[in-house]
């Protein structure tokens, strides 16, 4: 089963160019050891939220900037592999400073539960969610994302993947769980849709909010913790 790796990260923006390069330089020492793909987004619509947001996920501070990334690889095996690797390996040192705060940085580990299309096309725009989801409900999850995604294919994604969490750390600073006020026993939820531009997604999910067996579907998750952003890419190892 594939297997990814799921980032929040927070950037200032002028650091944005130092970050895009910092991470061209690693896609490839990825690759060498498993990683299948590995993108890059840059926060464009990140909403505050009442509860939770991507900003108080990473405690960004003011005019900090959101990433939003992942890497994808054959199977956990291969990734789990690739950390020991990853870290002895010395072409993984920085040229200079991290050009962000690596304590408020945070990643996971997922497995898909749905994924459908491909990335033959480079994508455009990228919508990311996290969320909280009972520990017990992961074919709830499942059928909740096979409707709602199949709907944004329909509506001409070009790409989508939700993911169930398999190795989710407590961080000292930051981590999902914190991120998303999850509860015991609940787990995480990372996913994301690939369109080919802003304005296809946006008459997608305003198609969606009139569309009354959509909105009538019962969440896989909770949607008032969930955190969820709008991004453009700015690394994608499948298109450079």
């Amino acid at each position: 089963m594939t297997y990814f790796q799921g980032f929040v990260i927070p950037v200032k923006p002028d650091r944005k160019e130092a970050y895009r390069a910092m991470a061209a330089k690693a896609a490839p020492i990825f690759a060498e050891y498993g990683a299948t793909r590995t993108v890059e987004c840059w926060e464009d619509d990140v909403p505050d939220g009442k509860v939770t947001d991507l900003r108080r996920a990473v405690a960004a501070e003011p005019g900090e900037k959101i990433v939003y990334s992942w890497v994808t690889w054959l199977d956990r095996a291969t990734c789990d592999a690739a950390a020991e690797k990853l870290m002895a390996d010395e072409r993984m040192q920085p040229d200079g400073d991290v050009p962000f705060d690596m304590k408020r940085m945070i990643y996971a580990g997922f497995e898909p539960v749905f994924e459908r299309g491909d990335a033959v096309k480079a994508a455009g725009y990228v919508d990311g969610v996290v969320g909280p989801a009972p520990g017990d409900g992961k074919d709830t999850f499942t059928a909740h994302s096979e409707k709602l995604d199949s709907y944004f294919l329909d509506q001409g994604a070009l790409r989508v993947m939700d993911g169930w969490g398999a190795d989710v750390p407590d961080g000292k600073v930051t981590d999902f769980k914190r991120a998303v006020a999850a509860e015991a026993g609940e787990q995480v939820i990372f996913g994301w849709i690939e369109w080919p531009d802003k304005a296809t997604r946006d008459k997608a999910f305003e198609g969606m909010m009139q569309n009354p067996e959509l909105t009538a579907i019962t969440p896989g998750f909770d949607m008032k913790r969930a955190i969820f952003g709008g991004f453009t890419p700015i690394l994608d190892t499948d298109h450079q």
